[in-house]
């Protein structure tokens, strides 16, 4: 049975009420400002166009360190993405360096692996709202965690986390968007919620495909690569399969129209929020192995992993002394049993079909750090006991010394 929230129009599954009571109480912010979507992109893509009819047309200032799902919705609500310079010291937009020129309408927070720098992204956000820029916060990595200013206040207008595959729940589907009640954006923030609440919930074709992930995938992987490709693109232009990121998204489009997760879909979310903290305890451990073993040594990582309360990183990154020796320490950590990727290099990950469309830019005098953390980074797992961390150590130690 539905049950109408107190204020609004929209009637929440159940699940979805307990969803965001465990959101609120994780972020302690109020249930009544939590929205769910299928997909965080969703979120993303309601939230720029309810910018854009707000505010106008214009740029959003975002990072090329990304995946090309985050700048899909940019690019599918008629704005322009506008590229700015990394900090060294986190992988997320510097603050000093923001291209904010009068057309900006809205800024990107990206908590780049996991990374929470909150005074980093404080003094973004408070130079994005001087220049009458709406804050969005892209918590993909670091989902229930947010970033705060000195005051304990959440620094976004609008806060968006993914559940999906690969994130810190590990679902398939789904995500939460928050909207501030604090926010200056009255009508961007008024238009979003209206947006939000209008969803439809997602049917039961969704959840077939949802169900189907993983036996699909356990095919796939046991035929060759590329039998496997011709499956995944031939399955998914007949609606059998549901990719991570689609052909439609590597060319600046956000595929599916957005909606609300399923009852379904929900459980399996619960089922996750079960696990979280586990999961959390288990990669801040992590993390704190590999800033005890790299500290001081050869390595190169960024300051804000290294500093202050250990975070829950989604994954641990440091800068190998070149591209090819952080290929050679991902495939070194890989033959010896713990499964990474070079996540996000490629810029806009995983690489896009059409840069024009993402307008890259050809002049990079602007973004000379982000361009040496694209060529450099290597994402070291977080997901494994402190013994098996301490290995990882070890293998990145001496393939950045050059002893591998």
């Amino acid at each position: 049975m539905r049950r109408a929230r107190k204020g609004s129009h929209m009637e929440r599954l159940p699940e979805e009420e307990r969803i965001a009571r465990v959101m609120a109480d994780r972020t302690g912010t109020d249930p009544s400002d939590w929205y769910l979507v299928l997909k965080a992109r969703h979120g993303m893509l309601l939230a720029f166009e309810s910018v854009r009819r707000a505010l106008g047309e214009g740029a959003v200032v975002t990072q090329l360190l990304t995946c090309c799902t985050a700048v899909d919705p940019i690019v599918a609500a008629g704005m322009e993405p506008r590229y700015g310079e990394l900090s060294a010291r986190s992988a997320s937009l510097d603050p000093d360096a923001l291209p904010l020129s009068g057309d900006v309408r809205a800024v990107v927070v990206q908590h780049t692996y996991g990374i929470v720098d909150d005074a980093s992204s404080a003094a973004l956000a408070a130079r994005a709202h001087e220049a009458g820029a709406l804050v969005v916060e892209d918590c993909a990595h670091c989902a229930t965690r947010m970033a705060r200013d000195a005051a304990g206040a959440p620094v976004a207008d609008v806060s968006v986390h993914s559940f999906g595959m690969g994130k810190m729940l590990g679902t398939l589907l789904g995500g939460a968007v928050w909207v501030n009640p604090a926010s200056a954006h009255r009508g961007a923030i008024d238009d979003l919620r209206a947006r939000l609440e209008a969803l439809p919930v997602s049917g039961r074709r969704i959840d077939l495909l949802e169900g189907a992930f993983i036996p699909q995938n356990r095919v796939f992987n046991h035929v060759p690569a590329s039998v496997a490709r011709g499956l995944r693109h031939g399955l998914a232009r007949v609606g059998l399969f549901e990719p991570p990121v689609s052909v439609d998204e590597l060319r600046g489009k956000v595929s599916r129209e957005p909606m609300r997760p399923s009852a379904h879909l929900c459980s399996k979310v619960l089922a996750a929020f079960d696990r979280l903290r586990d999961t959390e305890r288990m990669r801040a451990e992590a993390a704190e192995v590999l800033r005890r073993e790299l500290a001081g040594t050869c390595v190169e990582t960024f300051a804000a992993a290294m500093e202050g309360p250990v975070q829950p990183l989604l994954r641990f990154p440091v800068l190998a002394p070149d591209t090819a020796a952080a290929d050679r320490l991902i495939r070194e950590v890989c033959a010896a049993g713990y499964y990474t990727t070079a996540w996000y290099r490629p810029e806009l990950f995983p690489g896009v079909l059409d840069p024009g469309a993402y307008r890259v830019p050809t002049d990079r005098s602007g973004l000379s750090t982000s361009d040496d953390i694209t060529a450099r980074v290597a994402p070291l797992p977080t997901d494994h006991t402190p013994t098996e961390m301490a290995e990882i150590a070890r293998i990145a130690r001496a393939v950045c010394s050059g002893e591998r």
